[in-house]
C-alpha cells in the first residue's frame, strides 16, 4: 500500500511542501524514520530531531516549516492528520468468506447485505446485525441484540441479550457486553441475586478495549454515548451513564449508577465510587479516586505521588499525627484568641 505525498495531501484537503511525487509506504515515528515513511512533529521538544530525519516527509504545523529538510504535509493539527494518515496505511483483514461454515446463526436472526461472520461465532434468536458489520472468530451476539451498521467486533467478544450497539462501533477481543450487574441482597448473612433486567445500549462511533466489561443495569439501562472511547481492562457498573466524547485510560472502575457528563477523560486507574454526577468537560487523573460529585469543569487529582522511601516513611509518620497536631493547633488558636481578647 502506498500513496504520492500529492496524493495525501489531496486526500487531506492539506497542504504539501515538496515533491508532489514522492511515494509514502508507511507511518513512522521521527526518531526511527526510514526512507519511504511519514512521520509527524507535534512536541517542540522533539524538534531537535526534523533536522537529521531520514523520513521521506513529516507531518508539521506551519511555523515549523522553515526547520525541515524533507517533504512535509502542513497542517494546523498535525496529531489529527497522522489519526487520519494511519487510518490509509491500517491493514484490512476482513473475513475471506463472508460467513464461515462453522458460524452458528439461529433461523430467526437478521443479517444485513456485506456482513461477514468468523469462525464458531454465534448469533442468537432475533439478534439483528446490519449492514457491513464484521463480526470476528469465536464472537457470541445474544437473542434480540441490535449490531449497528459498519460496526466491528474482533475475536471472542461477548454481547449478551438484548443489548444495542449504534454504527461503527470498534469491540476489541474478549470484551463483555451486558454481563449481570453485581446486585445481590443479604437475607440474614446468605446473598440472594438480583436479577439485572435492564439492557447496554451503545451509540455510534464507539470503541471499546480489550477485556473491557460493561454491565447490563438492574432495572433501567446502562448507556453509553456516541464517540465515547473506552480502553482495555476496563469496568463499568450496571446502570452508568457516559456522556458523548467522553474517553476512559485503562483499568478505570466505574461504580454503579455513576453520571458521568459529556467530554469528560480519565486517567489509568481512577476509581468513581457510585451514585456519584460529573458535570461535563471534567479530566480525573491518573489512579485518581473520585468519592463526591463534581460539578464544575475542571482537572481533579487525589493520591500520593511516588517518592524516595525514606521520606515516604517520614511523611507516613507525620500523616499519622494530623489529627492530634489539628487538635493541637486549635487549642493554640483558642488559648492566642484569650490573650488577644485580654
Amino acid at each position: 500500500m502506498h500513496y504520492t505525498l500529492g496524493e495525501l495531501a489531496n486526500r487531506l484537503g492539506i497542504r504539501f511542501h515538496g515533491d508532489a511525487d514522492c511515494v509514502i509506504d508507511g507511518v513512522t515515528t521521527l526518531t526511527d524514520a526510514r526512507t519511504g515513511a511519514i512521520t509527524f512533529l507535534t512536541n517542540p521538544r522533539f524538534r531537535k530531531y526534523l533536522g537529521t530525519t531520514r523520513a521521506a516527509a513529516v507531518i508539521l504545523r506551519p511555523e515549523e516549516l522553515e526547520h525541515c529538510p524533507v517533504n512535509a504535509l502542513i497542517s494546523d493539527n498535525p496529531y489529527l492528520t497522522y489519526a487520519h494518515v494511519s487510518a490509509l496505511f491500517a491493514p484490512d483483514y476482513s473475513a475471506q468468506a463472508p460467513i464461515d461454515a462453522s458460524a452458528v446463526i439461529h433461523e430467526n436472526a437478521t443479517l444485513g447485505e456485506g456482513v461477514s461472520v468468523g469462525a464458531n461465532a454465534v448469533i442468537g434468536d432475533g439478534a439483528i446485525v446490519a449492514d457491513r458489520v464484521r463480526i470476528g472468530p469465536g464472537c457470541v451476539i445474544g437473542n434480540n441484540s441490535r449490531i449497528g451498521a459498519g460496526s466491528q467486533l474482533n475475536a471472542n467478544v461477548t454481547v449478551y441479550h438484548d443489548c444495542v450497539i449504534g454504527e461503527r462501533a470498534v469491540i476489541h477481543s474478549g470484551a463483555v457486553i451486558g454481563s449481570d450487574g453485581f446486585g445481590f441482597a443479604n437475607d440474614k448473612g446468605r446473598w440472594v441475586k438480583i436479577h439485572q433486567l435492564g439492557r447496554v445500549v451503545i451509540g455510534d462511533d464507539v470503541e471499546i478495549g480489550a477485556n473491557t466489561t460493561i454491565d447490563r443495569g438492574a432495572i433501567e439501562d446502562t448507556v453509553i454515548g456516541d464517540n465515547v472511547i473506552i480502553d482495555n481492562l476496563v469496568q463499568v457498573a450496571h446502570n452508568v451513564r457516559i456522556g458523548d466524547h467522553s474517553a476512559v485510560a485503562g483499568c478505570v472502575g466505574i461504580a454503579g449508577s455513576a453520571e458521568i457528563g459529556k467530554h469528560c477523560a480519565f486517567g489509568g486507574g481512577a476509581g468513581i465510587l457510585g451514585h456519584l454526577a460529573i458535570a461535563d468537560g471534567v479530566t480525573v487523573t491518573a489512579m485518581s479516586l473520585v468519592t463526591n460529585s463534581i460539578k464544575d469543569p475542571g482537572v481533579y487529582s487525589a493520591g500520593t505521588p511516588l517518592e524516595p522511601k525514606s521520606h515516604w516513611q517520614k511523611n507516613y509518620v507525620r500523616f499519622k499525627q494530623l489529627d492530634e497536631m489539628a487538635r493541637r493547633i486549635k487549642a493554640l488558636e483558642k488559648q492566642l484568641q484569650k490573650l488577644t481578647e485580654g
